[in-house]
């Protein structure tokens, strides 16, 4: 149940919401402060209530769905347009499940794609220059994609330097029949070079749990230098991802001694 609204309450509501991008202040229903962004398509209402816990309440339900270990599910009822919210202690956790909820709202499926086919809608495409230069768009809209889904660290390792992060296709960008496939961020993984690297090539793979699979390909020396030799896992995947992993693993993943000339 939601809390009548203070003015200091409501002075910080607003604040929490400029702050994450949320940067159109909608008409307020009841108890429900209602915000926009011109950053991505997603809507927040926001309230407290009576225990004293945050409520934000969001207008796609797929973000909703990946907010995972950001607050817990809101029992208050949700305004009219909303599908679920997310209920949690403080203004701090308020801030970062509103800046966990924009980031999954610019990149899961077709967002990236809309913004890439906004971005070349006036550009040639006639020669292979051209065609490059749109490619190039897309590979840079990719990563960015990538980076926002996990927060700027490699999705195993947890290194945190965004410069070194590379966004690795799981389907490569040449394989792929359409640029929905191409731009979905779930047909990538954010690595490290050196995984990015055994990735691209074949010499690692994942599992449908997450684990990292290792190439018999790879030698003891070569497992130990890579930082292979013990149990990895790529955290955080979804079931977008698993749909893609299978091609990497049957059509990408060093299998036999053979593929060592590969």
């Amino acid at each position: 149940m939601t809390t009548l609204l203070s003015p200091i309450i409501v002075s910080r509501l607003e604040k929490v919401a400029t702050d994450n991008g949320f940067d159109r202040e909608l008409e307020r229903e009841g108890d429900w402060l209602s915000f926009a962004s011109t950053q991505c398509p997603l809507r927040v209402w926001l309230a407290v209530s009576g225990d004293a816990l945050f409520l934000a309440a969001f207008s796609q339900q797929n973000v909703v769905r990946a907010l995972g270990e950001y607050g817990i599910p809101m029992a208050a009822p949700n305004p009219k347009r909303a599908f679920a919210g997310r209920a949690v202690p403080d203004v701090p956790a308020l801030h970062r499940l509103l800046k966990r909820a924009v980031q999954l709202s610019k990149t899961l499926p077709n967002e990236l794609l809309h913004t890439f086919e906004k971005q070349i809608a006036m550009l040639p495409k006639t020669t292979e220059a051209e065609r490059l230069v749109l490619e190039r768009v897309g590979q840079n809209l990719f990563r960015e994609g990538l980076l926002d889904l996990w927060e700027g660290r490699c999705a195993v390792t947890g290194l945190a330097v965004p410069a070194l992060l590379r966004a690795s296709h799981i389907k490569p960008w040449a394989d792929c029949e359409t640029d929905a496939e191409r731009l979905d961020v779930f047909n990538g993984i954010l690595l490290a070079p050196h995984l990015d690297a055994a990735f691209d090539r074949g010499f690692i793979t994942v599992a449908d749990d997450g684990m990292i699979i290792v190439s018999d390909v790879l030698d003891a020396e070569a497992r130990a230098t890579l930082g292979l030799n013990r149990p990895l896992c790529v955290r955080g995947l979804g079931d977008g991802h698993r749909a893609y992993l299978p091609w990497h693993r049957n059509l990408i993943f060093k299998t036999e001694a053979s593929d060592r000339t590969a």
